[in-house]
């Protein structure tokens, strides 16, 4: 039977003594953490950088988006399918990982690629055309909030995302990423007026179901007619008073559980998902 009388004091100070040998005879060297890189400068004005796999491949194929640069690396380029860079319409660079890093941070996951393009242009309310479901947004600020939201308004088949022209994130590198390409498949409306844009929509035949967790019915048991417009508020404050005043119905998601609300994106994916069962049905 062995006799192992080493303390966790002892087994300490060994692993000390095993490093600095280590160190002393050019051995292991010691773990240094990467230093972080901040941001580059801001791209020209009128324009935005977009990077990682599918926002990139998206914007790559969306005939609205009027790109200006690429900066690619090798294992990108043949993940995007991009044979040939010279044959890409606008300019084009083959680079490191490190050369992008430079640019947006070593915080972003831009997966070896970045585009600089122009922003989209929003569209007018009035230029909805036959969408029976389509997304408001009072004054949800957080990109990636808005960002995972488009993905599930393009998942769920809205046709539009109606923001404020104010306290509204503008199209970002973060907004498009936490989109994961979405950015590139819907309309996007900006208004600068809400209560009005809920006028206007009225008119058009929508009914507006703010979301709220003390609204007097559940959303399942509140949808009528064949348009429908979700409305949803920031983090925190939800609606704005206005905002509760002017639309058609106040509704809540059941949520039998201990907590009460959800993340403004999670809500929106489950909103989503009711209005367009209840489409479907009609």
């Amino acid at each position: 039977m062995s006799n192992n009388s080493n303390t966790p004091k002892d087994t300490h100070y060994a692993k000390l003594r095993r490093a600095f040998r280590d160190e002393k005879s050019g051995g292991a060297p010691a773990f240094k953490p990467r230093q972080p890189v901040p941001p580059g400068e801001n791209v020209a004005n009128g324009l935005v950088r977009l990077y990682g796999l599918h926002t990139v491949r998206a914007a790559l194929d969306n005939p609205r988006r009027r790109i200006k640069k690429i900066l690619v690396t090798r294992n990108a380029a043949e993940r995007l399918e991009i044979a040939d860079l010279a044959a890409l319409p606008f300019q084009a660079e083959l680079v490191e990982p490190r050369d992008i890093d430079k640019i947006t941070g070593s915080d972003a996951v831009h997966q070896g690629v970045l585009i600089e393009a122009e922003a989209l242009k929003p569209k007018r309310l009035d230029a909805l055309g036959d969408t029976r479901l389509v997304l408001v947004l009072d004054q949800v600020t957080d990109p990636h909030n808005v960002g995972a939201i488009l993905r599930s308004a393009v998942a769920f088949g809205a046709g539009a995302l109606i923001t404020t022209a104010r306290h509204s994130p503008q199209e970002s590198g973060v907004l498009a990423k936490s989109a994961s390409g979405a950015l590139e498949h819907i309309d996007q409306v900006e208004v600068k007026n809400l209560a009005d844009a809920l006028g206007q929509l009225h008119e058009a035949g929508f009914q507006t179901i703010g979301l709220d967790s003390d609204g007097p019915a559940e959303l399942e048991t509140s949808f009528a007619g064949d348009r429908i417009a979700l409305v949803l508020g920031a983090e925190g404050k939800g609606l704005r008073q206005k905002t509760r005043e002017t639309v058609t119905t106040l509704a809540r998601l059941d949520m039998p559980g201990a907590i009460r609300s959800l993340n403004v994106s999670n809500a929106a994916a489950v909103s989503l998902y009711a209005a367009r069962a209840f489409l479907k049905r009609g």
